[in-house]
């Protein structure tokens, strides 16, 4: 069979990332520039701006790292979203550009799902539940008759964006989850904090104001990051755990840019090894929003037949995961139904 090669294009949030992704799984090229705020969470305009700026010598890049040029693709991928409309809209104007001009397929990308199909090919994983942790989305998923159903959320906000809002709070600089996990090593104290989960549901803004109201009290950053981590994480984990026993998966993968965080992996880990499930965690180069991702399930989509016009490429800054079709994967609910 002829090696497919797909362009992949992400610009849904603070990064924009090109990668470049044949149909073996090889990753030829993976360039990425990440817009950092001078103070506070992202603007989208300053995002799509950033974006606007750095695409072309972000594309140019990774087509010179992968020995490659635009002729030889066989496809554009492109993440419509869910994400923030103005970073999307760049992504998506670029994306439908190259498609127009080279005469090349253009194939929509969910950016929830392309997290899932990166961790399940730098894994090995066929059939896991999936727990995708990020600045923006905070989901326990499994695929199930045709699409990745969710088992689990978050009720308001993200595992990533309550981090990052304490950190911004504490003074600490950007990105501010790694630095969180990092002071909450010389933590040893652990003070009360709301633990707030709604049946398979986590919530996450409680858990912030509480925080961030024992911060403005004086408390020890090192306690408060290591406390605000506890119970976040361990929120977490029992609705993992309930999918788990639900699910009967035997495999749970970890991934999203939150993945990175060694401690929340370390309790996943346990709460896999006590099904007799096995835990696998996305790469840390892949973690974060990046091109790869798109262009991997770019090559999924287009090897089976999911491509969009130009015409009808729409952003969709609420695409949810469970509302997308996925044809590369056939679970035995779904031999049953043919």
């Amino acid at each position: 069979m002829h090696k497919v090669v797909v362009l992949g294009i992400e610009s849904t949030a603070h990064t924009f990332g090109c990668g470049i992704v044949d149909s073996d799984g090889s990753i030829l090229a993976n360039i990425n520039d990440t817009y950092i705020p001078v103070r506070g969470g992202i603007h989208p305009r300053e995002g799509a701006q950033h974006h606007s700026d750095v695409a072309p010598k972000v594309i140019k890049r990774a087509l010179a790292e992968a020995d490659i040029d635009l002729e030889r693709i066989n496809a554009i991928a492109v993440s419509l979203g869910p994400g923030l409309g103005p970073c999307l809209r760049v992504g998506a104007t670029i994306a439908r550009a190259l498609a127009v001009a080279y005469n090349k397929p253009l194939v929509p990308v969910n950016h929830a799902v392309a997290h899932i199909e990166i961790a399940r090919l730098t894994t090995g994983f066929k059939d896991p539940l999936i727990v995708f942790v990020s600045g923006g989305n905070t989901i326990i998923a499994a695929y199930s008759g045709g699409r990745y159903r969710v088992f689990g959320e978050t009720l308001d906000i993200a595992l990533g964006n309550l981090l990052d809002a304490f950190a911004r709070e504490a003074g600490l600089p950007h990105p501010g989850g790694p630095r969180v996990e990092e002071l909450a090593r010389g933590g040893g104290r652990l003070l009360k904090l709301p633990y707030i989960v709604k049946g398979q549901d986590v919530s996450y803004s409680g858990l912030l104001t509480a925080t961030i109201r024992l911060l403005k009290e004086g408390h020890r950053i090192e306690d408060l990051c290591y406390s605000v981590q506890e119970y976040a994480f361990s929120m977490l984990a029992e609705v993992v755990e309930r999918a788990l026993a639900y699910t009967e998966k035997k495999e749970l993968v970890l991934t999203g840019g939150v993945a990175a965080n060694s401690e929340l992996q370390r309790k996943l880990k346990i709460v896999a090894e006590e099904h007799g499930a096995k835990f696998g965690v996305v790469p840390k180069a892949l973690a974060g929003d990046n091109g790869a991702m798109i262009a991997w399930t770019g090559v999924l989509g287009y090897t089976h037949g999911v491509t969009i016009e130009v015409e009808k490429s729409y952003v969709r800054p609420r695409w949810r995961l469970d509302e997308v079709d996925i044809p590369w994967i056939r679970g035995a609910d779904d031999k049953e139904r043919r």
